[in-house]
């Protein structure tokens, strides 16, 4: 009799230490980053009445919001949202220009169902730590990551979350380790079910840290260790899989990289490494780029690690910072982007991350950008006359059915019928 109490016990003490351990649900509808395309999810646009309380954030940096003073190089096209502000600018025709809030449910609803139409597998929800530590910032953030997460299992898309070490501190690291705590604990970020649509990779959550390994920065490799070992190892919120985000040139410990060996320690207890390419080459230059991507892909392999490159429509930010030219790096009709697509699967890249769905202050953005912006002080970058601006969802839908090969491989991009859904 006191053997069975003694195993009795211990089996209920096993079941109650299993059960702590485990905070997040045990799979997901969508169990690896392989085979998938995901692109980055700012959600950071504001507007003075949207209830946020943070003014036209975003579309301007200082001053007032106005013809020439804005901060975006592209003029979002926004007849199909429900929500839409008024603002300073005027169209070709005198009309009044709008714009967005990503405040709005019914913005991120669209912007979700946008992925599921033109077959884009997710997003993951940008979360910078600066905004973290700020209450106003923290509440609009949190409030876009609920709107996201229930659009997410709307529209069956991929969601996981990337936290921006941009604005920490060296002993920042706790302000993202309660941070997760309170996402899993009040946002049920990953523990919502077999089938919730959070994004899990080597059967266990994926959590991106983007920043690690740049220099100048204020926070260093430790940290970095600490957030990781937490995600890691923690007996109630660890168990992730972890994605970091890394300078080109991680490998060679060059350039954009820190000069510090102990980067590619730090890069070998990650489940998956996530360059930075944005701004390296243009489309002149993209060809020899190449060769790096496939060294890339090849030290991945030998070490066991998987590797999730960038892909990026084009470029611009000639209203953020005046003296860089606008356009800086053209898009040429998609041709640029889909030959970044097309090497990186010829190189053996088994996923991609697009940078980014909705960056318009940097001109990145693949959602349907306005092709009759506004007129006067400020200028911004349209597509080409022949290119619908819906012509980046497309594309990047097709590239998701070419990753899978669901379609044959190509150097050449796809020829878009009518909207791109197939509508003429």
């Amino acid at each position: 009799m006191r053997q069975f109490k003694y195993i009795l016990g211990l089996a209920i003490l096993f079941a109650t230490s299993l059960k702590a351990q485990h905070k997040h649900s045990a799979s997901s509808a969508f169990t690896s980053y392989k085979g998938l395309v995901m692109a980055g999810y700012q959600g950071w646009f504001n507007a003075p009445d949207d209830g946020a309380g943070r003014g036209w954030n975003h579309y301007v940096g200082k001053g007032k919001f106005e013809p020439g003073n804005c901060k975006v190089d592209l003029w979002p096209a926004t007849s199909e949202y429900k929500k839409t502000y008024k603002t300073p600018f005027r169209l070709a025709d005198s009309s009044t220009a709008v714009l967005f809030s990503s405040y709005d449910a019914s913005t991120v609803d669209l912007h979700f169902k946008w992925m599921k139409e033109y077959g884009i597998d997710g997003v993951f929800v940008q979360r910078f730590v600066s905004n973290v530590k700020s209450p106003v910032s923290l509440r609009h953030n949190n409030t876009v990551l609920s709107h996201a997460l229930s659009a997410a299992k709307k529209y069956h898309r991929a969601i996981a979350i990337m936290y921006d070490l941009s604005g920490m501190h060296e002993g920042d690291a706790d302000v993202v380790i309660n941070d997760f705590k309170k996402l899993v604990d009040s946002l049920r970020l990953t523990t919502r079910g077999k089938k919730q649509t959070y994004l899990y990779h080597n059967g266990k959550p994926l959590v991106a840290l983007w920043g690690v390994g740049f220099p100048g920065r204020s926070y260093g490799l430790k940290d970095i260790e600490k957030m990781m070992d937490f995600l890691q190892n923690d007996k109630e919120y660890g168990g992730c899989s972890i994605m970091l985000g890394v300078p080109t040139y991680w490998r060679d410990l060059d350039k954009d990289a820190v000069k510090d060996p102990h980067l590619t320690e730090v890069i070998k207890k990650a489940d998956i490494v996530h360059p930075w390419f944005v701004g390296r080459y243009n489309e002149e230059t993209y060809p020899a780029f190449k060769q790096h991507v496939a060294g890339d892909v090849q030290w991945c392999k030998q070490n066991k690690i998987d590797y999730a490159p960038v892909v990026y429509p084009g470029f611009s930010w000639h209203n953020m910072y005046n003296k860089s030219p606008q356009n800086q790096m053209p898009r040429n009709k998609g041709e640029f982007y889909w030959k970044q697509i097309a090497g990186a699967l010829e190189s053996g890249a088994e996923m991609l991350y697009v940078a980014m769905f909705d960056e318009i202050d940097e001109g990145t953005a693949i959602f349907k950008v306005s092709k009759n912006p506004p007129v006067g002080a400020s200028s911004f970058v349209t597509f080409e006359e022949s290119v619908p601006e819906d012509h980046y969802l497309f594309l990047t839908g097709m590239a998701a059915k070419m990753l899978r090969k669901e379609i044959p491989f190509s150097e050449t991009q796809p020829v878009q019928q009518g909207d791109g859904l197939g509508r003429k």
